[in-house]
């Protein structure tokens, strides 16, 4: 649904985007993750085909951007930074000016409008002005006006900056039930954890494309140091217990933890690995031949934020 190939971006001496090719699948979360001032609004503004590409090209939902400039802007939908309502206008009539601006007919639109405030959650307030509410619900407002033309493909930049936990969280729900709707969604943010709980793939971003994973992949290949699992176990782990599991000729490094009482106590050990994936049963294995009786394994690898602050700072 999102193609670029080789996208390049100058302002005056300012290189803004360069060299940039990806592509992003239909009905697919992509999230965009970069530093303030990496190029990543840029890269939007021209997928949108609000500025041109100094070089290269892009197609989005099949239509190529700066050539089918008005198709591309048909089949998108845009969420910025700022939602840009008209604060002394309700909810309703905001959400109506727009569906008219998308050459809707009268009765097609009221029925969107309202099916969009009921999906949102803001039919109770919608005759309301926009300067009553909420950041988090005027956010919501916003998305809703970039779905009214029922658009194959969305860009959400920032959707959920400024956000209090429980607005932050309405709005990620939006993004999930949108991508059940085989929606392509191109999803710019500095949410490390958002990032990881909504997107398929995720591109690490700064002028130039640093790394293109899904966030599990990422966590794997570039997290410092070794990778490992944590055994949470039903008895205290004995010294012998210990000694064995460091003999293991598979094991870089074992050590017993000592958890909290907040996080529900109890005994556990760290065993670090350089494969998990394949090392896995055999340490299992040797632990229960060995009398351990395990309640359940929890990986252990970097966090992606780990991860991004690594390969955005070398």
């Amino acid at each position: 649904m999102i193609k670029t190939e080789q996208l390049v971006k100058r302002f005056g001496d300012l290189l803004a985007v360069d060299n940039l090719s990806l592509e992003v699948g239909e009905g697919e979360i992509f999230g965009f993750l970069g530093p303030n001032g990496a190029g990543k609004t840029t890269t939007i503004r021209i997928l949108c085909g609000l500025i041109q590409p100094t070089a290269g090209k892009a197609w989005v939902a099949g239509h190529q951007v700066g050539v089918d400039s008005d198709k591309v802007r048909q089949a998108i939908g845009l969420l910025t930074e700022t939602p840009g309502l008209y604060e002394q206008l309700s909810a309703w009539d905001n959400l109506i000016f727009f569906a008219e601006m998308y050459s809707l007919p009268p009765v097609e639109a009221r029925k969107r409008v309202q099916e969009t405030l009921e999906w949102l959650q803001l039919w109770g307030r919608h005759k309301e002005p926009v300067a009553t509410f909420s950041k988090g619900m005027k956010q919501r407002l916003a998305i809703g006006r970039s779905l009214l033309h029922r658009p194959q493909v969305l860009f959400l930049d920032e959707p959920t900056a400024g956000l209090d936990a429980e607005s932050a969280r309405l709005v990620r729900d939006s993004i999930i039930a949108l991508k059940n709707t085989r929606r392509t969604i191109f999803l710019s943010t500095h949410n490390m954890d958002e990032a990881e709980r909504l997107c398929d793939q995720i591109a690490i971003f700064k002028t130039k494309l640093i790394q293109l994973d899904t966030p599990r992949n990422l966590r794997r290949r570039f997290g410092v140091g070794a990778r490992g699992v944590q055994v949470r176990l039903r008895s205290a782990v004995s010294a012998k217990l210990l000694e064995t599991i460091q003999a293991l000729t598979f094991v870089q490094h074992a050590t017993v933890l000592d958890l909290p009482q907040e996080s529900g106590g109890g005994f556990a050990l760290e065993v670090s690995l350089a494969d998990p994936d394949n090392q896995n049963p055999a340490l299992v294995k040797c632990l229960v031949e060995n009398g351990a009786e395990i309640q359940y394994i929890t990986e252990q690898t970097a966090t992606l934020e780990e991860v991004y602050l690594n390969l955005t700072q070398k």
